[in-house]
């Protein structure tokens, strides 16, 4: 599902507006999803990333869809500002410095492969997200990450280390899911 042009800009602007409302009220601007189009009240899991001169500097959201599309960019767009725990709080000096990005997800579907190798092959570079999940042990990569990690067997070393296990970790009972974003920016 692609948004309709109007859509894109009106979340963007609402996660514009969400940080600018953590600087003056300490908290996510407040939308009623019933104010916006249509599209933007349908349940859909979504990440923020900030950036700033191409450098990560902040990244929130989720892999289950639990609320209005419009309120899940307005809580992710300020967390993703003032709650990342790699960062420090956004100072209003970096504002204006900021580059904004949000990745629409789809449905994860579960992968079915019966080696690492296997499961190398299926991935498709620039298009899929990935949930690894390993007992306790569970990272995700947005499709972005491809832009840095280009090699399969690179992208999922990686998540594996994200998801806390070494590098050369395998098991028969890794779980891993794949899913596609829709990034606007």
């Amino acid at each position: 599902m692609s948004l309709i042009k109007e859509n894109v800009q009106t979340l963007l602007e609402v996660a514009k507006e969400s940080i600018k409302t953590g600087f003056e009220k300490n908290k996510p601007l407040k939308v009623v999803p019933s104010d916006y189009a249509e599209e933007l009240q349908e349940n859909r899991a979504t990440f923020v990333t900030l950036e700033i001169h191409n450098q990560l500097r902040g990244c929130i959201g989720t892999l289950t869809a639990y609320q209005p599309l419009v309120s899940d960019v307005a809580d992710h767009a300020y967390a993703a500002a003032f709650s990342d725990p790699r960062f420090p709080r956004l100072q209003r000096n970096e504002l204006s410095l900021l580059e904004l990005h949000i990745s629409i997800l789809s449905l994860p579907e579960p992968m079915s492969f019966d080696s690492e190798e296997q499961l190398i092959q299926q991935l498709r570079p620039g298009i899929d997200g990935l949930i690894l999940t390993e007992g306790v042990y569970k990272g995700t990569f947005l499709p972005a990450v491809w832009e840095s990690l280009k090699e399969p067997k690179e992208f999922l070393q990686h998540l594996k280390q994200k998801a806390g296990l070494s590098l050369n970790y395998w098991s028969n009972t890794i779980e891993v899911e794949r899913y596609t974003a829709e990034l606007i920016s």
